[in-house]
């Protein structure tokens, strides 16, 4: 399971350095991962199990969501974590997503979300000026 949030930063090729506390459940696919775009401007990471599960979810999806379906699908990459547990993010991904070297990293349950810093800064700060939607309203903190 994921949690938490890191801040980092991309290497001048690309590369994620995946927290070492990550490390472990996202190499539970012997080390193979998919990353694919997010509708709401990150990137969503896999370990193979999570991806596996999701990615039939998805493609179980009815002919109206035809473009939700090339959206995650056909943006997904297959990615293999190196031995220092290093991630490489596509060119493609991370125009798509904004993303250019500094990051932030949230655990998101059985995947993780990769933004850009400023791009998370912002959205999260319209989320809390936002009113709470109403599946939140009787939930106790």
């Amino acid at each position: 399971m994921f949690l938490g949030a890191s801040s980092i930063s991309l290497d001048a090729k690309g590369r994620l350095a995946v927290p070492t506390r990550h490390r472990d459940a996202l190499s539970e696919g012997l080390g193979q991962i998919t990353i694919t775009k997010h509708p709401h401007g990150c990137l969503m990471i896999f370990p193979q199990p999570a991806w596996e599960q999701f990615r039939e979810r998805v493609a179980a999806l009815p002919m109206e969501a035809q473009w939700w379906r090339r959206i995650f699908l056909g943006n997904a990459m297959d990615v293999e974590m190196d031995g220092t547990g290093r991630v490489l993010v596509s060119p493609e991904l991370r125009a798509d997503s904004g993303i250019t070297r500094e990051c932030r990293l949230v655990g998101m349950g059985s995947y993780l979300e990769l933004w850009d810093s400023s791009t998370y800064a912002l959205k999260e700060a319209e989320a809390k000026q936002a009113e709470m939607p109403d599946v939140l309203k009787d939930f106790s903190f």
